[in-house]
């Protein structure tokens, strides 16, 4: 008798663990906790129908961990715009007969053919009454210059001024409710410095790429006559000349200016113009339409460690002036070819760009003290400075 109800317990206990196991494997919404509750599921809110469907429409939360830029982009996207230019060229048909300097002499080019080009670059707008950063070699001997923005507006635009020396131009647009980006301070700048780059490359519409500063200084290039650029691994391209190369609060750094290619696109060595340059070039053009400049009349030379080991020269740096143009300001000043430029108005000269920068920022007619090397021995000399000719490319 015993034995046959400690088989029946057997069995029941048994067939009741087996049923909680299947239960809590297929339906665990079927289990019942200690207290009564039904134990919540934890995918799905206490508060849910635990039989309805997860809500797909509801938006995914954004896992605070990612590493975004996205508020920098979102600041300085809407004040970068696409700027596209045409110009009226003409063309010679393309046959020898045109081309024999016998029928030209006596034709002329009233064979050519009137025909319009154009293209595309991009630039920020930078002031709520409508002022415009680009590039010079963008809007040059444009015909019509036309201005995208983000928001989809359309408008033409009115160049207040340009500046070839720094690549630089300033334009302006007849719209209200701008958006403008914030100007930072590329001073504070440093190598390894996120940045972002915002343009228009090849057209396909307006893109954001991110990089480093990958160098600060950056001169003697050959690009401008007057170069202190932030070097770039953010992707620029052709369409990008004029854009915005930002911070990561969204604050401009710089206008990107030009690449090192070997095929025409991004090799990740870009160069943009300073915001500091930027401005100062910007106030002058808008305040006179140009940009005014020092001068001294002399061809400068850097003293490099061959040179200065060479010709026994007590200093590595500073500029050699290799020749003085006759009646300038330098000639009538007294200074010398062989002369060593070291400082000028009590700043350092490291070498000819620094040397070009500092009589730059010099206001003509204003009498500077200028500090030379002549035999070994100090000299101080005071140059009148004259306003830097527009076509000249040396100082």
């Amino acid at each position: 008798m015993l034995r046959t109800l400690w088989l029946t317990f057997a069995q029941a206990v048994t067939i009741g663990l087996a049923l909680l196991f299947i239960v809590t494997t297929l339906k665990p919404e079927w289990a019942v906790s200690p207290s009564g509750l039904v134990r919540p599921d934890p995918q799905r809110p206490a508060n849910s129908d635990a039989s309805a469907p997860p809500d797909a429409s509801a938006p995914a939360s954004r896992d605070s961990s990612i590493l975004s830029y996205a508020k920098a982009a979102k600041l300085a996207t809407p004040a970068v715009v696409n700027i596209f230019t045409t110009k009226s060229v003409r063309v010679t048909p393309n046959h020898p007969l045109f081309n024999d300097p016998l029928f030209r002499r006596f034709f002329g080019d009233q064979f050519s053919q009137q025909q319009q080009t154009s293209s595309l670059g991009s630039g920020v707008i930078v002031s709520a009454d409508g002022l415009i950063l680009t590039n010079h070699h963008v809007v040059e001997s444009s015909d019509e210059i036309e201005v995208l923005l983000a928001d989809g507006r359309r408008a033409k635009a009115k160049l207040v001024g340009t500046d070839p020396e720094t690549d630089l131009a300033v334009l302006k647009i007849a719209l209200r409710s701008l958006p403008i980006v914030a100007f930072g301070d590329d001073t504070q700048a440093q190598i390894g410095d996120v940045v972002l780059a915002i343009g228009n490359p090849f057209g396909v519409g307006q893109t954001v790429t991110m990089g480093i500063v990958s160098a600060l200084g950056r001169n003697q290039l050959g690009i401008n006559t007057f170069e202190n650029f932030i070097q770039t691994d953010a992707a620029i391209n052709p369409g990008n000349s004029g854009g915005a190369l930002v911070d990561t609060q969204g604050r401009l750094l710089g206008i990107n200016t030009a690449i090192y290619s070997r095929n025409g696109g991004s090799m990740g060595i870009g160069f943009a113009i300073p915001v500091s340059t930027v401005r100062t070039v910007m106030e002058q053009i808008v305040k006179t339409g140009g940009v005014t400049r020092g001068y001294i009349g002399v061809e400068p030379q850097d003293v490099t460690p061959e040179l200065a080991e060479a010709f026994r020269l007590p200093r590595k740096d500073g500029a050699i002036i290799a020749g003085v143009m006759r009646a300038g300001p330098a000639d009538r000043a007294g200074v010398r070819v062989g002369d060593i430029l070291f400082e000028v108005d009590g700043k350092p000269v490291k070498d000819t760009a620094s040397m070009l920068n500092l009589i730059a920022q010099l206001k003509p007619g204003t009498s500077t003290r200028f500090r030379f090397l002549r035999e070994g021995k100090q000299l101080d000399l005071n140059i009148v400075i004259g306003k830097r000719p527009k076509a000249q490319r040396q100082e």
